[in-house]
């Protein structure tokens, strides 16, 4: 029997949950740690799930980059959740209509390896809420920002995790793994 699809959720994430807006905040810790943790999280993968605003952001960005990170985000099939694009012109990008859990639920069920969604933090909340996030990978930032889009917002439910692997890069960033209890 094959085994089941999982859905992995990597976030780079502040002390303080924000999740918002990492361009303004992340690049002063990235350094070759942070690199190899996102180039891992991607070689897990053979599928990329992304929601509109991050879509929008990296297919203004990948296409136009080098190196091997930038070959394997470029060749990697790419599921677009929006309910505003009409297309999607990125390479191997395919825009998923109608019932996003439904949808996910059973590309689930199909062969195939990891599906890996990047930032989306309204997917991601969503595919939380309905129990279909395997893994929620966090790179916590060692930053209080104050203000900001954040993971778990004020009012959110319970949403019981356990932690299965945790490392600790030299700008302090910390590469933690949870998988729902």
């Amino acid at each position: 029997m094959t085994a089941k699809r999982k859905i992995v959720s990597g976030l780079f994430i502040s002390l303080d949950g924000v999740v918002g807006a990492p361009e303004t905040w992340h690049f002063p810790y990235l350094n070759e740690e942070m690199d190899a943790a996102v180039g891992t999280m991607h070689a897990e993968a053979d599928t990329l799930l992304l929601g509109r605003v991050t879509y929008e952001a990296f297919a203004a960005v990948w296409p136009h980059q080098t190196g091997a990170l930038a070959d394997r985000i470029n060749g990697l099939p790419k599921v677009v959740v929006s309910t505003t694009l009409n297309k999607a012109d990125w390479a191997n990008s395919t825009l998923l209509d109608g019932d996003v859990v439904t949808a996910l639920t059973e590309a689930k069920r199909w062969p195939g390896g990891t599906i890996n969604l990047s930032g989306s933090i309204t997917l991601t909340r969503a595919l939380l809420e309905a129990g279909l996030i395997d893994e929620l990978r966090l790179l916590v930032h060692p930053v209080v920002l104050g203000t900001g889009q954040r993971l778990f917002p004020e009012g959110t439910g319970r949403v019981p995790l356990k932690l299965v692997r945790s490392d600790t890069f030299s700008t302090g960033v910390m590469d933690l793994t949870y998988r729902p209890v």
